[in-house]
Protein backbone atom coordinates (compact mmCIF):
# COMPACT_ATOMS: atom_id res chain seq x y z
CA UNK A 1 0.00 0.00 0.00
CA UNK A 2 1.35 3.42 -0.90
CA UNK A 3 0.69 6.28 1.51
CA UNK A 4 1.10 9.72 0.00
CA UNK A 5 1.10 13.17 1.53
CA UNK A 6 1.89 16.55 0.04
CA UNK A 7 2.64 19.15 2.65
CA UNK A 8 3.88 22.73 2.55
CA UNK A 9 7.38 22.83 4.04
CA UNK A 10 6.57 25.60 6.53
CA UNK A 11 3.44 23.82 7.79
CA UNK A 12 5.38 20.94 9.35
CA UNK A 13 5.84 20.72 13.08
CA UNK A 14 9.09 20.40 14.98
CA UNK A 15 10.23 16.77 15.32
CA UNK A 16 10.20 15.15 18.75
CA UNK A 17 13.93 15.74 19.21
CA UNK A 18 14.23 18.80 21.47
CA UNK A 19 18.04 18.82 21.46
CA UNK A 20 17.99 19.32 17.67
CA UNK A 21 15.78 22.36 16.99
CA UNK A 22 14.66 23.27 13.50
CA UNK A 23 16.99 25.76 11.85
CA UNK A 24 15.71 29.22 10.99
CA UNK A 25 13.78 29.11 7.72
CA UNK A 26 15.70 30.94 5.00
CA UNK A 27 13.72 33.77 3.39
CA UNK A 28 14.51 32.57 -0.13
CA UNK A 29 12.64 29.27 0.41
CA UNK A 30 9.13 29.87 -0.95
CA UNK A 31 6.13 29.15 1.26
CA UNK A 32 4.77 27.11 -1.63
CA UNK A 33 7.67 24.60 -1.60
CA UNK A 34 6.12 21.13 -1.44
CA UNK A 35 7.36 17.76 -0.23
CA UNK A 36 5.51 14.89 -1.91
CA UNK A 37 6.15 11.97 0.43
CA UNK A 38 5.23 8.35 -0.32
CA UNK A 39 5.82 5.23 1.75
CA UNK A 40 5.80 2.23 -0.58
CA UNK A 41 7.44 -0.53 1.47
CA UNK A 42 9.68 -1.08 4.47
CA UNK A 43 9.32 -0.59 8.21
CA UNK A 44 9.71 3.19 8.09
CA UNK A 45 8.85 5.50 10.99
CA UNK A 46 5.43 7.17 11.01
CA UNK A 47 4.67 9.48 8.10
CA UNK A 48 4.57 12.50 10.41
CA UNK A 49 8.11 11.72 11.63
CA UNK A 50 9.37 11.35 8.06
CA UNK A 51 7.73 14.65 7.10
CA UNK A 52 9.35 16.47 10.02
CA UNK A 53 12.76 14.92 9.30
CA UNK A 54 12.51 15.83 5.61
CA UNK A 55 11.47 19.41 6.36
CA UNK A 56 14.34 19.76 8.81
CA UNK A 57 16.93 18.33 6.40
CA UNK A 58 15.70 20.25 3.35
CA UNK A 59 15.49 23.55 5.22
CA UNK A 60 19.03 23.13 6.54
CA UNK A 61 20.30 22.13 3.08
CA UNK A 62 18.77 25.21 1.46
CA UNK A 63 20.32 27.46 4.10
CA UNK A 64 23.70 25.71 4.17
CA UNK A 65 24.23 25.38 0.42
CA UNK A 66 22.62 28.72 -0.53
CA UNK A 67 20.12 27.02 -2.86
CA UNK A 68 17.28 28.78 -4.65
CA UNK A 69 14.05 27.42 -6.15
CA UNK A 70 11.05 28.81 -8.01
CA UNK A 71 7.69 29.39 -6.32
CA UNK A 72 5.68 26.18 -6.30
CA UNK A 73 8.71 23.89 -6.53
CA UNK A 74 8.27 20.35 -5.27
CA UNK A 75 10.49 17.42 -4.40
CA UNK A 76 9.27 13.84 -4.23
CA UNK A 77 10.53 11.46 -1.54
CA UNK A 78 9.85 7.74 -1.93
CA UNK A 79 10.47 5.47 1.05
CA UNK A 80 10.72 1.88 -0.16
CA UNK A 81 12.74 -1.32 0.31
CA UNK A 82 15.90 -2.95 -1.04
CA UNK A 83 14.06 -4.93 -3.71
CA UNK A 84 12.50 -1.83 -5.26
CA UNK A 85 15.62 0.31 -5.12
CA UNK A 86 17.66 -2.55 -6.58
CA UNK A 87 15.36 -2.55 -9.63
CA UNK A 88 15.75 1.22 -10.01
CA UNK A 89 19.51 1.01 -9.56
CA UNK A 90 19.75 -1.71 -12.22
CA UNK A 91 17.51 0.17 -14.66
CA UNK A 92 19.00 3.65 -14.32
CA UNK A 93 22.60 3.03 -13.20
CA UNK A 94 23.30 -0.49 -14.53
CA UNK A 95 24.12 -1.63 -10.99
CA UNK A 96 22.18 -4.73 -10.00
CA UNK A 97 22.33 -4.17 -6.24
CA UNK A 98 20.51 -2.31 -3.53
CA UNK A 99 21.81 1.07 -2.42
CA UNK A 100 20.81 3.47 0.35
CA UNK A 101 19.54 6.42 -1.72
CA UNK A 102 19.00 7.34 -5.36
CA UNK A 103 18.31 10.80 -6.77
CA UNK A 104 16.57 11.59 -10.04
CA UNK A 105 16.78 15.28 -11.04
CA UNK A 106 13.65 16.89 -12.48
CA UNK A 107 13.48 20.22 -14.32
CA UNK A 108 16.62 21.88 -15.64
CA UNK A 109 17.56 25.00 -13.68
CA UNK A 110 16.76 28.48 -14.97
CA UNK A 111 20.17 30.01 -14.39
CA UNK A 112 20.97 29.25 -10.75
CA UNK A 113 17.32 28.78 -9.77
CA UNK A 114 15.80 25.29 -9.75
CA UNK A 115 12.21 24.12 -10.14
CA UNK A 116 9.35 23.64 -10.46
CA UNK A 117 9.97 19.87 -10.40
CA UNK A 118 13.15 19.51 -8.36
CA UNK A 119 13.21 15.72 -8.68
CA UNK A 120 12.80 12.45 -6.82
CA UNK A 121 14.78 10.95 -3.95
CA UNK A 122 14.31 7.24 -3.20
CA UNK A 123 15.41 5.53 0.04
CA UNK A 124 15.77 1.77 0.79
CA UNK A 125 14.76 0.84 4.33
CA UNK A 126 16.88 -2.29 4.86
CA UNK A 127 20.07 -0.65 3.58
CA UNK A 128 19.54 2.57 5.54
CA UNK A 129 18.79 0.63 8.75
CA UNK A 130 21.75 -1.73 8.30
CA UNK A 131 24.16 1.14 7.63
CA UNK A 132 22.97 3.06 10.69
CA UNK A 133 23.41 -0.04 12.86
CA UNK A 134 26.85 -0.81 11.37
CA UNK A 135 27.99 2.77 11.96
CA UNK A 136 26.51 2.87 15.46
CA UNK A 137 24.47 5.99 14.73
CA UNK A 138 20.82 6.90 15.15
CA UNK A 139 18.59 5.82 12.26
CA UNK A 140 17.09 9.33 12.10
CA UNK A 141 20.54 10.95 11.86
CA UNK A 142 21.56 8.63 9.02
CA UNK A 143 18.28 9.21 7.18
CA UNK A 144 18.69 12.97 7.60
CA UNK A 145 22.20 12.70 6.14
CA UNK A 146 20.93 10.70 3.17
CA UNK A 147 18.14 13.23 2.59
CA UNK A 148 20.68 16.06 2.47
CA UNK A 149 22.94 13.94 0.25
CA UNK A 150 20.11 13.11 -2.14
CA UNK A 151 18.94 16.72 -2.27
CA UNK A 152 22.44 17.96 -3.13
CA UNK A 153 22.48 15.50 -6.04
CA UNK A 154 19.31 17.18 -7.34
CA UNK A 155 21.30 20.44 -7.37
CA UNK A 156 24.06 18.85 -9.49
CA UNK A 157 26.50 18.11 -6.68
CA UNK A 158 28.36 14.85 -7.24
CA UNK A 159 31.08 12.67 -5.73
CA UNK A 160 32.49 10.68 -8.63
CA UNK A 161 35.72 12.71 -8.72
CA UNK A 162 37.83 13.46 -5.65
CA UNK A 163 37.43 17.28 -5.81
CA UNK A 164 33.66 16.99 -6.27
CA UNK A 165 33.44 14.52 -3.39
CA UNK A 166 35.36 16.83 -1.07
CA UNK A 167 33.09 19.79 -1.91
CA UNK A 168 29.89 17.76 -1.52
CA UNK A 169 31.02 16.14 1.73
CA UNK A 170 32.12 19.49 3.14
CA UNK A 171 28.64 20.88 2.46
CA UNK A 172 26.98 17.81 3.96
CA UNK A 173 29.08 18.05 7.14
CA UNK A 174 28.29 21.76 7.52
CA UNK A 175 24.56 21.25 6.93
CA UNK A 176 24.39 18.32 9.34
CA UNK A 177 26.37 20.22 11.98
CA UNK A 178 23.70 22.95 11.83
CA UNK A 179 21.23 20.21 12.84
CA UNK A 180 23.42 18.91 15.66
CA UNK A 181 24.41 15.76 13.73
CA UNK A 182 28.02 14.57 13.92
CA UNK A 183 30.31 14.35 10.89
CA UNK A 184 29.11 11.26 8.98
CA UNK A 185 32.50 10.91 7.27
CA UNK A 186 34.69 10.92 10.37
CA UNK A 187 37.03 7.93 10.18
CA UNK A 188 35.52 6.89 6.83
CA UNK A 189 36.80 7.25 3.27
CA UNK A 190 35.24 9.61 0.75
CA UNK A 191 32.03 8.40 -0.89
CA UNK A 192 32.98 6.37 -3.94
CA UNK A 193 29.79 4.96 -5.39
CA UNK A 194 26.70 6.19 -3.53
CA UNK A 195 23.39 7.41 -4.88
Amino acid sequence: MVRTATVPLRALVKPQIPEKPLPTMPDRLPDSFQIDLSIEAGDWPAESQLEAMAANAITAAFAGADLEVLEGTEVSLLFTDDASIRQLNAKWRDKDKATNVLSFPGSDPQGDVYGPLLGDIVFAYETVAAEAADLGIEFSDHLTHLTVHGLLHLFDYDHQESEEAELMESLEKSILASLGIDDPYADRPLVADGG
